[in-house]
Formats: structure tokens, C-alpha cells, sequence
């Protein structure tokens, strides 16, 4: 998406969830000069009876076939030839689409648990420990979310119904996270329009945070959330000389700053620094774990012992609270072992395809590697909607094996009328951005625009 800032002008914002439930099709086979997608066919029921593939021994046999690792390579037959083609699927639609490698789910299938809800699973407590020493703070709290996290945060830290709470425009808080601080919480969220890097204007949250000093009719600031890295500016990474200002600007008038850290990983990793140091700069943050570091689910909450104790309160109020949930917190300890790794090899992925589209220079799209500080690319479309160039990178046809002797489904988000949205993500290697990129430079030519 193009950096959002108070310049730039209003645009419509496409329904995120739509989109992911429309992206995901079939593979199906090739037939010469029409497209490779076939609508599903509609789900049967099936019936659990005496025999046949309704049986309940034929059910777990193939739940344990979906437990396995699937190749993301397809094969289809070109009608007319006994050449099997393959067909590759890169899915760049979000690093929420990664699936549990065999490392992490045999760390799932082994762990060692307990009642979390009564504070008696080990490998939940040793994840907590874990991520506390490495934020650098006092306790963490496992949740199910970062969406939970961050509302469990906001309840925390603004305990009067009508506190204020200031935020970006554009901040995932604010747009995807179904306003639970205002529906649940009772908080009035004031968003400010959101600079290049994610950042606020800090002249302009200084005014808001003393307007209400002493004014029957302001709401009352308690709290101020930023976002690290920033999805809808692109997955940048907030400056730590920002951090600092505001934190201090927060304890001149005795406002607290929680920190949404669904991607702090990759902010750390892309500065080069520990976690802790972006960390300290807060009184709350919140770490998700089914993103980039490639769990299935998970995120915790960390901050001082007093703030966890009443977070623990509130999960438990959200129906946060739960009971084995070790085989969870191991998937979630195997992603921050190699946290850094992966990240590292997103982040060089995310700048490999930047720099490669850019070498197409494309009229229809266009993209500026120096803002690709993460695991985002976001991509400004012009000349057709960017639905359409999404539609158009996820079909397949006859022609596209004939130039290139492969086909390639690339799965993408329109993000506003003129940008789409690449994430990358552990399940997306080094061969698929070169695939990416090649179905990319594939389609503009079918546009004659290549």
C-alpha cells in the first residue's frame, strides 16, 4: 500500500477478509487457450456409517494425511500431450498463511503440558519465560491472539469508561480489529493520520495528549499505540529516535504507550538490534506468533508483574483462558529459535522481488525497493484495478507453459484502488520470488505492457 500520510488522497478500502476467502482456488488442469481455474465444486456431506469413505478409520486416514507436509508443486496435463507440466502455487497474500514444518509439529506432538489455566503448564511457562527475558520485561502472558493482546493492553492500561487512546489512522488496532477497545472496552480511540514511516506527528500528539488536562469536555488521553513494523505503511520499521520521543513526551504528562508488536521480530531483525531495546521504549507490548515466525496460533502480552496479573483477569473475561494449550506454546517457542534466521531470508526475498520489478519498469506498476525495510512489498498499480491484476496473476493457462514451460498461481491482496500487498513469509524460498517475478514480467507482456 502506498505510505500513508495526511497528503495523500482518500481512497476506498477493499474488504480484507473477502479477499482472503476468494484468494485461495484450486489447481485444475490445463487445458490449451482457456484458463486453469475450475470453480469448487460444492462441498457433499459426507456420512459416517458402516464402509466406504464415510467410515470413520477412512476420516483419520485422511486426517493424517493432511497432517503431512504438502508440496506447494501441482501437477496438471496439457490436454492434447502426455507432458505432465508443473504447476507451482506462491501464496504472497499474508505471513498468516504459513504452515507448521515437521520441526514444529513434532515440538506439538511431544510437548509436555499441563492446566495453563490454572498456571500448571510447563512448556507455557517456559515460553513465557522465554519471551520475557527476550522483550526485556517483567512477565508475559500467552493469549490466543494478538488481536486479544492488544485489547486485553488497552482494558489494562485505560480502566475509566471514555478514557482516550491515540493511535494511526491506518494502525491495525484501529481498521482490523473490529473496534473492540470502543465496543468491549468502552475507549474512545482518537486516530491521527499516520506519516510515511507509521510514525505520528509528535506536535500533533502532544496537542491532543494535554487537551484534555483539565477539561469537562475532552476525553482524558491514558494511552498512545504504535505499531511495529507498520503493515499498512508497508511493514516499515519505526526509528528507535522516535520511540524514544514519544515515550518521553508520554511520561511528561503521565500517559502510558503499549506497543503492537504482531511483526516486532522483524523490526528488530531488519535493525539489527535485541527486541528489549525496541521494548523498553513502552509500557505494554503485544508479539504474535502465527505471522512471521510461523506458528499456528499465539501471541502473549508482556509488561510489568502487575499488569500481567490483571491481564491474566481479563483473558480469562475474554475467553482467553486455556487448558493444554502447551502443544501450542511449542510451535510458538520452535518459531522464536529461528526467528532470526527466517526473517533475515524474508526480508532478502521481499528486497530480491522489490528490485526485480522495479527492473521491469512497467508503466502499470511500480515499486520503491527503498521502502522494502521488511517482509512487505507494497506494489502502486495503474492503468486497471488492482482486483484485476490480482485475478490475472492467479490464473493459469496453456499459453503461460508454452513461454515459460511451468505455471505459476501467484496469490496476492488488492490493498487500496492502486497498490496491491506481497508478503513474504517462511513457506515462500528464494525459487519462488523468482517464480513471482516471472509470472509478474508474464502477465504485463500478455498486457502488452511488458
Amino acid at each position: 500500500m502506498p505510505r500513508e500520510c495526511a497528503q495523500c488522497p482518500p481512497r476506498r478500502k477493499l474488504n480484507y477478509n473477502s479477499q482472503h476467502a476468494a484468494g485461495a482456488l484450486r489447481p485444475a488442469r490445463v487445458n490449451r487457450g482457456r484458463s486453469l481455474e475450475s470453480p469448487a465444486a460444492p462441498i457433499q456431506p459426507r456420512k459416517i456409517g458402516a464402509g466406504g469413505p464415510g467410515t470413520i478409520p477412512a476420516m483419520l486416514r485422511r486426517l493424517a494425511r493432511a497432517a503431512t507436509p504438502q508440496q506447494r508443486v501441482f501437477w496438471a496435463r496439457r490436454s492434447g500431450s502426455l507432458a505432465e507440466i508443473p504447476t507451482y502455487v506462491v501464496d504472497l497474500r499474508s505471513d498468516t498463511v504459513t504452515k507448521p514444518g515437521p520441526a514444529m509439529r513434532r515440538a506439538m506432538a511431544e510437548a509436555v503440558v499441563g492446566d495453563d489455566d490454572y498456571g500448571e503448564d510447563p512448556t507455557v511457562r517456559d515460553l513465557q519465560a522465554t519471551a520475557a527475558e527476550l522483550l526485556g520485561v517483567e512477565r508475559t502472558l500467552f493469549v490466543p491472539t494478538n488481536t486479544m493482546a492488544n485489547l486485553i493492553s488497552v482494558m489494562c492500561h485505560c480502566r475509566r469508561r471514555g478514557s482516550q487512546l491515540l493511535l494511526g489512522r491506518e494502525c491495525h488496532l484501529h481498521v482490523y480489529e473490529q473496534g473492540g477497545v470502543a465496543q468491549i472496552a468502552g475507549v474512545h480511540s482518537h486516530p491521527l493520520p499516520d506519516l510515511p514511516h507509521g510514525t505520528l506527528d509528535l506536535a500533533e500528539l502532544e496537542r491532543l495528549v494535554t487537551r484534555g488536562l483539565g477539561s469537562p469536555y475532552h476525553p482524558v488521553c491514558e494511552l498512545i499505540c504504535l505499531e511495529n513494523t507498520h503493515s499498512s505503511s508497508g511493514g516499515r520499521v519505526l526509528p528507535m529516535e522516535y520511540l524514544r520521543q514519544v515515550h518521553l513526551l508520554a511520561r511528561r504528562y503521565g500517559v502510558r504507550v503499549h506497543l503492537d508488536g504482531a511483526r516486532l521480530m522483524n523490526a528488530a531483525v531488519a535493525l539489527g538490534v535485541p527486541p528489549a531495546r525496541i521494548v523498553e521504549h513502552c509500557d505494554s507490548v503485544s508479539l504474535c506468533f502465527s505471522k512471521g515466525l510461523g506458528a499456528p496460533v499465539g501471541a502473549l502480552v508482556g509488561g510489568p508483574k502487575d499488569f500481567i496479573e490483571e491481564a491474566w483477569r481479563l483473558r480469562k473475561a475474554l475467553g482467553g483462558g486455556m487448558r493444554q494449550a502447551g502443544v501450542l506454546a511449542a510451535a510458538a517457542l520452535v518459531g522464536l529459535a529461528d526467528a532470526e534466521e527466517m526473517l533475515q531470508r524474508d526480508h532478502q526475498n521481499a528486497q530480491r522481488f522489490a528490485r526485480g520489478l522495479q527492473e521491469l519498469a512497467s508503466p502499470v506498476c511500480s515499486v520503491d525497493p527503498a521502502a522494502v525495510e521488511t517482509n512487505m512489498v507494497m506494489v502502486r498499480v495503474d492503468g486497471l484495478p488492482p482486483e484485476e491484476l490480482c485475478r490475472r496473476l492467479q490464473a493459469m493457462s496453456a499459453d503461460e507453459v508454452a513461454q515459460t514451460g511451468h505455471a505459476v498461481r501467484l496469490l496476492l491482496f488488492p490493498w487500496t484502488e492502486h497498490s496491491v500487498r506481497a508478503v513474504w513469509h517462511r513457506d515462500v524460498s528464494a525459487q519462488d520470488t523468482e517464480l513471482a517475478l516471472g509470472k509478474w514480467a508474464f502477465v504485463l507482456r500478455t498486457l502488452g505492457l511488458g
